[in-house]
Parts: C-alpha cells; structure tokens; sequence
C-alpha cells in the first residue's frame, strides 16, 4: 500500500470515526429529553390518579353505566 493510499484510508477512517461521535453524542442527548419526558408522564399519572382517588366514590358511576345505550 503506498503512502498516499495509506493517508487517504487513515483520513476516510478519521472522518468516520467523528461522524460515529456526532451520531452518539445525538442520541444520547435525544434519551436524555426522552427520560426526562417519561418522568415528567410519570409524575403527571400520579397527580391524574391522585385527583380520581380524591372523587367522591358516591359520586363515580360503574363502568356498566357509563356504557352508551346503543352498545
């Protein structure tokens, strides 16, 4: 392999080897909104189910009462 041949493969695998950094540094930033995402979900069910366990349970309808009439 000549030295020319050489530095252009050397280069081709440097180049490639920034692109593979870029690409991780991407995703990782992309779970990290992800993660942050899921817990503000997370947090939002518990205030969800917290508020529905608050209801007044005289108040609730079965489920079989809320079913349509057509059904």
């Amino acid at each position: 392999m000549t030295p020319d041949a050489l530095e252009r493969r050397l280069t081709e695998l440097e180049i490639k080897a920034s692109f593979a950094d870029d690409l991780l540094e991407q995703l990782n930033q992309t779970i990290f909104r992800q993660q942050r995402q899921i817990e503000q979900l997370a947090r939002e069910l518990a205030s969800l189910r917290d508020q529905v366990s608050d209801v007044d349970p005289s108040r609730q309808a079965s489920l079989r009462e809320q079913i349509p009439p057509h059904y």
